[in-house]
């Protein structure tokens, strides 16, 4: 949790300050919008190809080691932003953080291998509580650190704007030597197998983990929920900024509110309600309340609108959890660690589709051209996944009629249910 919480709070710092920088080298919010977009993208695209491999490597080696390694990565990618003298250099940086950028996906499988199946989704939660706290001092402390400028030694300049790159650079560090001296590894030696790259390329891990039934209408449920999440993400500076002109500093508090009510649902309500109304029921009702929250901060006229719609789309956080849950289930012990890197791999792909799509459906509704003026298009487009993602963990539940029950092999020991699986 300390070590999600510290990784988080580095992006958080970074959220705010980040589409701003592309547009004083572009020229203004709508004209930023591509290339904020395609720093995305990149970072994803690379993390798609290299997170399956990170994954496999953890079930041979160990999840300490990859965690480990990633977090220094990290710590160096933002050094490098900090200085970048150009555009091209921020794209260089998001090149290396996607070859690293694997701790989320190595985290979950901590979190798999320590956790017995009945409770994974109350601790899939943690992560929630964990990504909410860093989440809300990461802004937080970027829309104060984005007008300060720090002196530095050996004549190194870095303008103020640039400051929050320098504190995610020592959070990401201090969060490595953390890990390194307290961090125990999680996997087993009897759990642990051979490295395989037919496994850790991102469509064999896919293509393999196809086997379970209830993964490939669940991943299909994850692909179309991260996709709207992903472009919710990569517009929120730019639409924020252009409709309501926000600054860093009201950019940063939102964007600390939403840690908040993060930490607070899939924290401690995930853990209240999963357990009481089961995961299906929690995955349907997080997945309406996205629905009805995305289309929400499309139609707000008013930048105090933002925040009533927060407080309510919030709940939307019953459904990552609890779908996350769903999936880990049908996957036995010794192949966690790929599945993450699987889920990483799902987790990627809505990253490359999702910030280009949100940011050119921005720039084109937002801009002189569009046809008729509807900058909230972005977040009216995430409604509408949303909406499929429901429609298809719906028909998936329909079609599987037991998608959470415990693979074989899983920790649980219990009897093979594959002929349940089949039916």
């Amino acid at each position: 949790m300390v070590t999600v919480c510290l990784d988080v709070m580095g992006l958080g710092l970074v959220a705010p300050i980040l589409p701003r920088l592309v547009e004083g080298f572009i020229g203004g919010s709508t004209n930023a919008a591509f290339y904020v977009g395609a720093l995305t993208a990149t970072y994803a695209l690379m993390q798609f190809f290299f997170a399956p491999i990170m994954g496999s490597i953890s079930d041979r080696y160990g999840r300490r080691a990859v965690l480990l390694v990633t977090l220094f990565g990290q710590a160096f990618d933002y050094l490098l932003l900090a200085f970048a003298p150009t555009l091209s250099w921020f794209f260089v940086g998001r090149v290396i953080a996607g070859v690293g950028g694997a701790s989320f996906g190595t985290a979950g499988a901590y979190i798999a291998d320590i956790s017995p199946p009945e409770k994974r989704a109350q601790n899939f939660g943690l992560i929630g509580i964990a990504f909410g706290v860093g989440f809300i001092a990461g802004p937080l402390t970027s829309a104060f650190l984005g007008e300060v400028k720090v002196p530095l030694p050996f004549g190194l300049d870095v303008a103020a704007l640039r400051t929050p790159f320098l504190a995610a650079s020592l959070l990401s560090l201090l969060n490595a030597i953390w890990g390194l001296m307290v961090l125990p590894e999680s996997l087993a030696p009897e759990h642990r197998r051979p490295f395989s790259f037919k496994r850790a390329n991102p469509f064999g891990t896919l293509g393999y983990l196809a086997r379970y039934p209830v993964v490939v209408g669940l991943a299909g449920a994850w692909l179309l929920l991260g996709i709207a999440q992903r472009g919710l993400e990569s517009t929120w500076v730019l639409y924020t900024e252009h409709r309501y002109h926000w600054g860093v500093r009201e950019t940063g508090f939102s964007l600390a509110m939403v840690g908040l009510m993060a930490a607070l649902v899939q924290g401690g309500l995930v853990r209240r309600v999963v357990p009481r109304i089961g995961e299906r029921r929690a995955l349907v009702t997080g997945l309406l309340v996205a629905t009805a929250g995305y289309a929400g901060y499309g139609l707000a006229s008013q930048g105090w609108m933002i925040f009533v719609v927060l407080f309510f789309a919030a709940f939307g956080g019953l459904a990552q959890p609890s779908l996350q849950a769903l999936i880990s289930k049908a996957v036995p012990a010794n192949e966690q660690g790929m599945l993450q890197g699987g889920l990483m791999s799902v987790t990627s792909l809505t990253a490359i589709i999702g910030p280009p799509l949100a940011t050119n459906l921005f720039g084109f509704f937002a801009g002189e051209r569009a046809p008729v003026y509807v900058p909230g298009a972005s977040f009216f487009s995430a409604s509408f996944l949303a909406f499929l993602a429901l429609v298809l963990a719906r028909r998936t539940f329909a079609r599987l009629p037991d998608p959470g029950a415990i693979a074989p092999g899983a920790e649980s020991r219990l009897e093979a249910t594959t002929h349940e699986h089949q039916r």
